[in-house]
């Protein structure tokens, strides 16, 4: 049996959405789908800063005309210095952990790779997938489907193109969407993904849940590995 996951490519997102990729056989990036209006962490995520949680928003550019209904590979950068900001930013937060020399050379070096959001938000995942040891196979949207429906459709056409016979949910938002009917009416079973976000040591004070997966890493290196995917 063949167990399917799905999520859009956000920016160097909380260790769930590891323990989701790692869970599954497939993942599928939702590279196509309508990049969110307003606050989301498609373009932000939460590290802890001396003076607690902080985001690094990277600044984005929405094409105009669209009603703001665009896909995520049609947006872009509005400026082109935010990387050094984010990476002078993550330097100094993270100088004093203990896997800092072995984890901002991965941080910077995807941060680096693509011109656009899309394409550097995927570096991202798939640099911290490959530290952990993430085994799925991960494929595009928009490489594997050329229309595809909206909701609990489009999972039955990607596990019908992918040949899953599960589909692995999240317990967030989009839980709300799923058909269960639907799915099991293709033969798709329904499943969802238990993550209990560990507790770890972290700089700065009290711990403080929910950060971006760069928090377990640079304070955890190789056991963000076990954290993550148990």
């Amino acid at each position: 049996m063949t167990t399917l996951a799905i999520h859009q490519p956000n920016y160097v997102p909380w260790p769930g959405y590891f323990h989701k990729m790692a869970a599954c056989d497939v993942f599928v990036y939702l590279d196509a789908v309508q990049y969110p209006r307003g606050r989301s962490f498609a373009a932000r995520n939460r590290i802890k800063t001396p003076n607690g949680p902080a985001y690094l928003t990277v600044p984005v550019s929405v094409p105009k005309g669209h009603d703001g209904r665009v896909s995520y590979l049609e947006v872009g950068f509005a400026d082109d210095g935010w990387r050094a900001k984010h990476l002078r930013t993550v330097e100094q937060c993270y100088a004093r952990a203990p896997h800092f020399d072995a984890i901002l050379p991965l941080y910077r070096d995807a941060l680096g790779r693509g011109d656009s959001p899309v394409e550097v938000n995927i570096a991202l995942i798939e640099a911290v997938a490959a530290y952990l040891g993430i085994a799925s196979r991960r494929v595009r949207l928009s490489e594997t489907l050329p229309e595809f429906g909206a909701k609990t459709q489009l999972i039955v056409e990607l596990c019908q193109a992918l040949g899953a016979t599960r589909y692995l949910s999240g317990t967030g938002g989009g839980a709300d969407y799923n058909d269960e009917q639907l799915l099991g009416e293709h033969g798709i079973e329904l499943r969802y993904d238990s993550f209990d976000p560990p507790t770890y040591p972290q700089l700065w004070g009290d711990f403080e849940p929910r950060l971006s997966v760069l928090d377990l890493l640079f304070n955890c290196g190789p056991d963000s590995r076990e954290l993550t995917t148990r």
